[in-house]
């Protein structure tokens, strides 16, 4: 799903939990990221009632707020995998307006001309970039004046969901030069481990310095972000005091909450034909569950 950071400063990742795993330098810095430029984000906001497809848009209850505030990041598709709306995002940001929410909906591709990033970058949209658009987003929605600037919160999905693990660790900030960090951070079915087409040796998007509370959600049947991958590094940063938790559905395929894609088969980056099964059961708790570990997260800086 990801091949590698752009280049320069080097950080090196620890992997554990499986002997093909090395340390491996992971590289990125604010030139590399700032190859593909800056997403112009939305300053008007959009009805969601009238919503009938997903699009880059920012959201709002009726009323002046201020509002928590919740920044959606896509999977590696885009909003129109293959053309087609994935309904979920929409399904994602109409659920967090309902609970009160301020809802940026991000598009890492369509502004940039980019269809896929499942296999890849493409138009220099790598996760580094992928981290700086989000980080962005977080300093945007703070300028706003609905907005509760202590109340800002991230949830991520697969592509979108390693963008969120880099983001919660300081370290992308300080190398990205940002300033304006989230609150809480949610990742959904998240690619922990890349696996990189060109050869170059398998890298994580877990780095040190996770700061900010974080829950991660897997799926026990996913084959195309394997829970294994991600479990043992995020337990590793846990014992040693990060504001970590994560779930595991055991029943659970990638992309269990996309409804408009269920049934959908294909052969990944790694050769694994997935199949993506919807579960509302599954996608239901999901929804409870994050949206009581941003509410607890934000009760706690209070």
């Amino acid at each position: 799903m990801f091949r590698r950071f752009a280049s320069a400063l080097s950080l090196i990742a620890i992997f554990q939990g499986s002997a093909a795993l090395a340390q491996t330098p992971v590289e990125y810095n604010l030139g590399g990221a700032a190859r593909a430029k800056d997403l112009v984000l939305p300053t008007e906001v959009s009805d969601i009632a009238s919503a009938t497809a997903p699009v880059m848009a920012l959201y709002k209850p009726d009323g002046g707020g201020p509002f928590p505030a919740l920044v959606l990041l896509h999977q590696c598709g885009g909003l129109r995998p293959n053309g087609n709306p994935n309904m979920s995002m929409l399904d994602w940001a109409k659920t967090a307006v309902a609970r009160g929410y301020a809802v940026l909906q991000l598009d890492a591709l369509a502004q940039r001309g980019a269809d896929t990033l499942c296999f890849g970058p493409q138009k220099d949209i790598a996760p580094s970039r992928g981290a700086l658009d989000a980080l962005q987003a977080a300093a945007h929605l703070r300028k706003l004046p609905f907005v509760d600037k202590d109340r800002v919160a991230l949830a991520g999905f697969s592509w979108g969901g390693g963008i969120a693990l880099l983001v919660g660790s300081s370290q992308t900030a300080k190398k990205l030069n940002q300033s304006q960090r989230y609150n809480a951070v949610v990742s959904s079915y998240p690619a922990c481990v890349a696996h990189p087409r060109d050869g170059t040796p398998p890298y994580t998007t877990v780095l040190s310095g996770i700061d900010r509370p974080l829950l991660a959600m897997f799926g026990g049947r996913d084959t195309e972000t394997v829970p294994g991958d991600c479990i043992p590094l995020l337990d590793r940063q846990k014992q040693a005091g990060a504001p970590i938790e994560w779930h595991v559905y055991p029943e659970a395929n990638h992309c269990w909450d996309c409804a408009s894609m269920s049934g959908r088969k294909f052969k990944d980056i790694r050769g694994n034909i997935n199949e993506y099964l919807y579960d509302g059961g599954v996608t239901r708790d999901q929804t409870e569950r994050m949206f009581a570990f941003i509410e607890t997260a934000f009760k706690a800086r209070r």
